[in-house]
């Protein structure tokens, strides 16, 4: 396994979440991350405050207001990459927009249409649209870089709602043949399927409805599994898997920031 010291990031989607996260365990190995999203301006839950979270863990944070709705801020993203760091080793497609309110239950006549662009739009358009941008500069990287899209089980079985599966299915179906057509310039592209995550906004869900998020993962814990898989020097060689948190944590020794390592079987035999 090589050292992601100095390697270049963009964590997209990483003001709060999963997606900082992963900012953060990339920085606990030394990486420098540029740390994207909306919310900027301080507080808690703002790319300032993730940024300022990746220096603290031993890397480079450098946040990056954008809203990855919208095109011209994406090509400016990896503008500003490409000025600063020439290339790209590592990108995180986390960015998603969590409709307001949430679809969930009901069915799918029952939401407004703006539900699919939020979830669909959102969590898988701009996927594309980010690794499209990146890819000219993931090709001028000196070694292995590689694509991480956060997904879901929802990929696979029903969760929530009907426009959230077509865009977890579609981003699955997307890094499959992004990896087809990587490999031959030495860049992987894989997904991630986390599990249960206790992220601000289901903590917030369950503060209002007595969720039990006992056997959660945190948002850190799923980020140091993502670490260890980026960080594999064969990780071509496993380009276009699917790779379920719980097995990565399980492969690399993973724990959260607890020392606990969330038991993953329950949560994947209820998400299938």
């Amino acid at each position: 396994m090589s050292s992601l010291r100095g390697r270049v990031a963009v964590v997209t989607g990483a003001s709060r979440g999963v997606g900082k996260g992963i900012a953060i365990a990339l920085g606990e190995q030394g990486a420098i991350v540029y740390v994207t999203g909306r919310t900027s301006g301080g507080g808690e839950r703002s790319i300032e405050a993730t940024a300022e979270a990746v220096e603290r863990a031993g890397g480079q944070g450098r946040a990056v207001q954008c809203d990855h709705g919208e095109d011209e801020q994406i090509q400016a993203l990896f503008g500003r990459v490409e000025k600063e760091c020439d290339a790209l080793d590592i990108l995180v497609n986390n960015v998603y927009k969590i409709p307001d309110p949430p679809a969930w239950g009901g069915g799918f006549w029952d939401h407004p249409i703006s539900i699919w662009d939020d979830q669909v739009g959102i969590g898988l358009r701009a996927h594309y649209v980010a690794s499209w941008h990146a890819a000219p500069l993931l090709f001028k990287a000196n070694h292995g870089s590689a694509i991480l899209n956060v997904s879901s089980p929802g990929g696979q079985s029903y969760h929530f709602s009907s426009s959230y599966g077509a865009g977890k299915a579609g981003l699955d179906r997307l890094t499959a043949d992004m990896a087809q057509e990587l490999r031959p310039r030495g860049v992987s592209a894989n997904v991630l399927y986390p599990g249960l995550v206790a992220t601000e906004f289901i903590a917030d869900s369950a503060a209002q409805t007595g969720m039990d998020l006992s056997q959660a993962q945190s948002p850190l814990f799923v980020g140091r599994a993502a670490a260890a898989l980026l960080a594999l020097d064969d990780l071509l060689a496993r380009s276009g898997s699917i790779e379920w948190v719980e097995d990565l944590a399980e492969e690399f020794e993973i724990f959260d920031e607890e020392g606990n390592r969330p038991p993953g079987y329950a949560l994947r035999q209820t998400s299938r």
